[in-house]
Formats: C-alpha cells, sequence, structure tokens
C-alpha cells in the first residue's frame, strides 16, 4: 500500500473516532396489558406498545414498560415507576397510560379511587418535568362494547380525569378513548372483533377453548391503535414526530 494510501486511511479513521455520537431519544411507555409487551405463550394477544416501536427512525429507542394488570398505583407500589424517573434524561418522552385496573372496584389490589388516580398521574408528570423529560397523557383505550350497533362508552369517568389533568397541567393529550371508539364504531360490531381475541375452540394452539375479550387486541388491533397514537402525535406537532420513518415513495 502506497504512503498516500495509507495516510488518507488513517485520516478517516481519526475522523470517525472523534465524530460527535448522535444522542438517542428514548420513550418510555408505561401502562397496562393494552399497551404491553406479551409472552409467545398469549399469541395473538399484542399490546399496541410492540408495534408503536417500529415507526421511529434508529434515532428513537422505545422501552415499553407497561405491565398486565398495573393500575397507577400498583404501578408506583410495585416501584416500577422510580427506577424509570431515575434513569430519564433531558428531552426523553414519557407516554402514560392507565385507567383499566385503576377503575376495577371489584380488584381491590389494583383499583384506585379517582382523586388518586389525579394525584398519581400529576406525579408521574410532574417526576418526569423534573428530569427535562415530556410526559404526554393518554386516556385508558376503549373496550369494544356494543349495544343496538353503537359503541358504548368504557372509561367516562376516569378518561376525563386524563383530560382535566392534561388541561391542568399543560400536557399533550392523546385522547386514545375517544380516537379507539370511533376507530370500532367505523368498523362496526362484526368487523371490529378482528380487532380483539375473538378465537374459536381449536382455532389457535395458545387457546384450545377458544377465546372471547373484549380488551385485548390482536396483532391488527395493537398495529391500528399504534397508528391511531402516531396520527395524534403528528397533529399535536411533538418534536418526537420529527423522527417517524417517512414512506417509502411510490415508484
Amino acid at each position: 500500500m502506497k504512503t498516500s494510501q495509507i495516510f488518507v486511511l488513517l485520516m478517516a479513521v481519526t475522523l470517525t473516532a472523534f465524530a460527535p455520537v448522535q444522542k438517542l431519544t428514548r420513550v418510555y411507555l408505561i401502562g397496562d396489558s393494552t399497551m404491553s409487551e406479551k409472552l409467545v405463550s398469549a399469541y395473538p394477544e399484542t399490546g399496541w406498545g410492540m408495534p408503536f416501536q417500529y415507526f421511529f427512525d434508529s434515532n428513537v429507542v422505545v422501552e415499553n414498560h407497561a405491565k398486565n394488570g398495573r393500575s397507577t398505583k400498583t404501578f408506583i407500589s410495585e416501584n416500577r415507576w422510580t427506577p424509570i424517573a431515575e434513569k430519564l434524561q433531558p428531552g426523553d418522552w414519557v407516554f402514560i397510560q392507565f385507567g383499566h385496573n385503576d377503575e376495577s372496584k371489584e380488584k381491590q389490589e389494583r383499583y384506585t379511587r379517582p382523586e388518586q388516580y389525579r394525584q398519581n398521574l400529576l406525579g408521574f408528570v410532574k417526576e418526569t418535568r423534573a428530569r427535562q423529560a415530556n410526559p404526554v397523557l393518554l386516556t385508558p383505550v376503549a373496550r369494544r362494547r356494543f349495544q343496538d350497533g353503537k359503541i358504548l362508552e368504557s372509561h367516562a369517568e376516569y378518561s376525563a380525569l386524563v383530560r382535566e389533568v392534561a388541561k391542568s397541567e399543560g400536557v399533550p393529550l392523546i385522547d386514545i378513548d375517544k380516537a379507539s371508539m370511533e376507530l370500532y364504531q367505523r368498523m362496526g360490531e362484526e368487523n371490529s372483533k378482528l380487532l380483539f381475541l375473538h378465537l374459536e375452540p381449536g382455532e389457535h394452539p395458545n387457546y384450545p377453548d377458544g377465546k372471547v375479550d373484549n380488551t385485548h387486541f390482536t396483532e391488527l388491533g395493537a398495529r391500528l391503535i399504534a397508528q391511531l397514537v402516531l396520527k395524534e402525535m403528528v397533529a399535536l406537532k411533538l418534536g418526537l414526530a420529527e423522527h417517524v420513518v417517512k414512506p417509502e415513495p411510490k415508484r
């Protein structure tokens, strides 16, 4: 190899070594089973946080900390929130979606009184901002409940509390309760079953006796809900939207 070629190679290596490292933006998802990662044994059940990570470019890392069965109360009491808060960096994002389990009075270990639910949401928001990170509040995603062909509200009281906190604290709000209800209504009572675990006996080895579940999503349902979250995020003009992967132009 010639001396000139060696020099060029060394210069290239040196410049690469001292090139600025691109700071990654982290998005933390905290919430319940409608958002969470799922075990293979639960398939085709899918949380909407699973496909959500694939909407972003390589500068964004999505960490899904949502967990089945958790309310704001248990997410805090089980020490799931504090380790997240402690590692937040300026410019990170926290997407906060609870409600399904907070409102379950029949499960007292999860149940969170409305006023305490509000205080817990405020705590997530204030601790996120204390680290110069960005909170985003989401209303709980709607369950599939129809009456005479019309979708019914699932979370009237708790969704209203999320909206109230978002307004009072100036926090971006993604009203996924409203958006998901509109989606189910557009699809109709029968077709909207495709978004949820509606399995006949013997249809899937993970559910040999079948399954009728109007809360948890299939892959299709999770992807469509994730797309709704993305659409609302872009409409809010959040800085994170700059990292959404642009579709390839049609040839």
